[in-house]
């Protein structure tokens, strides 16, 4: 009778799950089953032929944009782009090319440090007349692009038009060099150095890739053999990546067998502990980890468990708030979904997520978790840290703030452009550390022949205030303080280029850096502007030994 009782039991728990699963099954049917009948009438009935790989795209971003943005449709023409994105892998020559004339020629606008562009003798301002006998007079940037990258091991011919003197060659000569493509892999760590103190070692990883933690074990041991003392790593702007390379970077400064970071996701046996499986290189040296709010991810994964650990003095401002899994799952011909699988927790219990995608407004929109709605976590030496947006650092440290014309120099291009220009004309500078930029009259000159939004902050704010009293009817109410608020905010663009000159010189340094020293030069040159760092390094650090 007992057993009976059970079961009978057991069955009215499970029924309201197997009643839920069958109800789901039974919509999934459901939406099949119309969705095959809307593309059936279409076919028969639309007045014209129908756009099937348009609509087939549209269709699949459309279903997944309603769960969140990490779990997207990769058909195959796609994946080479996935994989440049996911893993900054691609076959080619290693180099970044610009078109500045719609109708000139593609060119060289930066070659990777040891690519094979940069080995084969290509500079930063060499003219590409022809890919594989093909002109580029005729071809945009991305087709160039696409010429450009091939088969590792294939071998692409240019005819070239050398913008500087050269070993065997006169500036303008023109030239044809044969490059083999290789696989080429961006490095994880832009740069890995000595601080002028001499015994703060820096690096900056800028992503999760393949082979990211070996590239950062390797520069720490480097480092400390240089006598470094104290370890800043640097993951601001770091949108993060490979889950297994943030377990392991971990590892370099945790005991092993230390947990990680913990997944849990909906489907049962789901929840799986990333633990620590390598023997740690340090575990007593002073950690620094950098954040903003452009780290994400893997990078939350790294500063959370150094965190939770009491292992490294977190400064910066709080990250972005990336606690979600996700997973490549193969589809029909050749296709991929990168779907979400699972929230992922820090050693303490903490999960950084600071949207809920499944809670949406009846619009549709989604808003972050508010902090009252956050739950307190304690670190392995009793520090309160909260979960439900991000890491916030232990010391809030702020970067510099630039003005709305810096912003629009940067993405705009202009300063990218006339760092260009300024290759071209220049064959060489002198080492960074005595690289000034001092000609800023040729750059106002350049940049106010340029098409971009020059206006002031609170010149955009005046303009969408007139908007708006113009749509509220009351525009010529406030016609004269308009006037006179406009006639005070109103500056041509040459005097505000020259009013934020301090503030813009630093930018147009660190684009040239790049075209002489590669990516190491830009770093370098930005390290002499950066407050942020120069700031963390004055703060205390968290006791390791308590």
């Amino acid at each position: 009778m007992r057993k009976h009782i059970l079961a009978a039991l057991a069955a009215l728990i499970l029924l309201p799950f197997i009643a839920s699963a069958q109800n789901g099954r039974f919509r999934i049917g459901k939406w099949v089953e119309i969705h095959n009948a809307i593309l059936t009438e279409l076919n028969r009935s639309y007045v014209d032929t129908l756009p099937l790989s348009r609509m087939e795209s549209a269709a699949a971003h459309a279903m997944l944009e309603a769960l969140d943005p990490y779990t997207v449709y990769i058909p195959e023409e796609e994946r080479e782009d996935m994989d440049m994105v996911l893993n900054k892998v691609y076959g080619g020559i290693g180099a970044i090319i610009a078109k500045p004339d719609v109708d000139g020629n593609v060119i060289i606008n930066e070659p990777y440090e040891n690519s094979p562009a940069a080995l084969a003798g290509l500079r930063c301002g060499d003219e590409i007349l022809t890919i594989d006998g093909v002109s580029t007079h005729g071809l945009t940037s991305a087709e160039s692009s696409e010429r450009m990258r091939g088969e590792p091991g294939t071998t692409v011919v240019f005819r070239v038009k050398r913008i500087h003197k050269g070993p065997s060659w006169k500036a303008g000569d023109i030239m044809e060099i044969k490059i083999v493509r290789k696989r080429i892999h961006l490095p994880d760590v832009e740069y890995a150095g000595m601080l002028e103190d001499g015994t703060t070692g820096y690096l900056l990883l800028s992503g999760f890739t393949e082979g990211a933690a070996e590239a950062v074990k390797s520069s720490f041991l480097r480092l400390r053999d240089q006598g470094m003392k104290k370890f800043v790593l640097d993951l601001r702007g770091n949108g993060g990546g490979r889950l297994n390379e943030a377990v392991d970077i971990v590892s370099l400064f945790v005991p092993r067998g230390s947990i990680v970071v913990t997944s849990k996701g909906r489907v049962a046996g789901s929840e799986y502990e990333y633990k620590t499986s390598k023997q740690p290189c340090d575990l007593t040296m002073p950690l620094v980890v950098l954040v903003d709010g452009g780290s994400a991810s893997a990078s939350e994964i790294v500063s959370g468990a150094l965190q939770d650990y009491d292992r490294a003095t977190i400064i910066g401002t709080r990250t972005y708030g990336k606690g979600l899994v996700q997973s490549i799952r193969p589809l029909p011909y050749d296709g991929q979904l990168k779907v979400t699988t699972a929230k992922y927790y820090t050693p303490s219990g903490r999960c950084v997520q600071a949207i809920d995608y499944a809670k949406r407004g009846e619009d549709g929109s989604v808003s972050p978790i508010p902090d009252s709605l956050t739950h307190a976590f304690t670190t392995a030496h009793g520090r309160t840290v909260r979960d439900g947006g991000g890491i916030t650092p232990d010391h809030i440290v702020k970067p510099k703030r630039y003005s709305r014309l810096a912003y629009a120099l940067v993405l705009g291009g202009i300063v990218d452009q006339y760092a260009l220009k300024y290759a071209q004309e220049h064959a060489s500078i002198p080492p960074l550390k005595d690289f000034h930029f001092t000609d800023y009259d040729d750059f106002v000159a350049f940049a106010k022949e340029k098409e971009f939004d020059y206006r002031s902050g609170a010149m955009a704010i005046f303009d969408q205030l007139k908007a708006e009293l113009k749509e509220d009817g009351l525009e010529e109410v406030a016609s004269e303080q308009l006037a006179a608020l406009g006639a005070v905010l109103e500056m041509d663009k040459e005097r505000f280029l020259r009013l934020q000159k301090d503030e813009i010189l630093p930018f147009i340094e660190e684009e040239i850096a790049v075209r002489y020293y590669y990516q190491r030069g830009g770093v370098l040159m930005n390290m002499r502007y950066d407050t942020q760092l120069q700031q963390a390094l004055t703060l205390p650090l968290i006791n390791i030994e308590q």
